[in-house]
């Protein structure tokens, strides 16, 4: 299951408790958490997945302003993209990070992406 952050849409993954209704549903699901889209949509990904670490495969790491805010570079938004990844690291948590660029910039996408690699390696230096 991927999570977007449209609170209105009732067949959306957009919270936990969506998260967990289809979770009870087979212990074979697992989740796909966009770490932005959670906080976009006002939900806390660190306190998600230190609590769901066992059934979340991957994460989209972004960053995004609360209340459906807009992408941001990362370090920019709300997503506290520092505490995920430490997080992660040091519960050994095996869970992949996978970064998204969805936000405009005047770097070409490839340098927009070393940038963003860059911050992640900073964050858990």
């Amino acid at each position: 299951m991927h999570n977007h952050n449209n609170l209105a849409d009732p067949d959306q993954f957009a919270t936990p408790a969506s998260f967990e209704t289809a979770l009870a549903m087979s212990d074979l699901f697992r989740v796909t958490l966009d770490i932005g889209h959670f906080v976009a949509g006002n939900n806390d990904p660190v306190a998600f997945i230190s609590k769901h670490h066992d059934r979340i495969v991957n994460i989209h790491v972004r960053d995004r302003k609360r209340d459906n805010g807009p992408n941001r570079p990362f370090g920019q938004g709300d997503t506290p993209i520092r505490e995920v990844l430490r997080l992660i690291r040091d519960n050994r948590y095996a869970i992949r990070a996978y970064l998204e660029y969805e936000y405009g910039s005047f770097r070409s996408s490839l340098d927009e992406t070393r940038a963003m690699f860059q911050y992640c390696k900073d964050v858990l230096a």
